[in-house]
């Protein structure tokens, strides 16, 4: 009984009817790539910020780096704390407005 199902099965194409990518539903791929994207960026933006901060301003001596806003390292650190803090804790107000509203 189990092999007829099976051979039944393999015939059919998805629920929807829709194409499939690597044997998912199409969404997948969607989903996929967004929440590759937002990764990426996240994980990027930590990377990036306190050495954006800390770099030079456009008063920077020759030779080092310019194009950042000057900090010291302190303020720098602060600042990506409270942006990472924010990131976790704001998930969960975020998550009560869009279930709510």
């Amino acid at each position: 009984m189990a092999s007829s199902l099976t051979k039944d099965a393999a015939g059919r194409e998805t629920p929807a009817g829709g194409k499939t990518f690597f044997g998912h539903p199409r969404g997948l791929a969607t989903l996929f790539m967004t929440e590759m994207w937002e990764r990426f960026s996240f994980y990027g933006m930590r990377a990036l910020l306190v050495l954006y901060l800390i770099a030079g301003g456009p008063d920077a001596k020759p030779g080092s780096q310019g194009g950042g806003l000057a900090m010291s390292q302190g303020n720098a650190v602060a600042i990506y704390s409270v942006y990472l803090a924010m990131v976790y804790l704001l998930a969960m107000p975020g998550g009560w407005f869009g279930d709510r509203v």
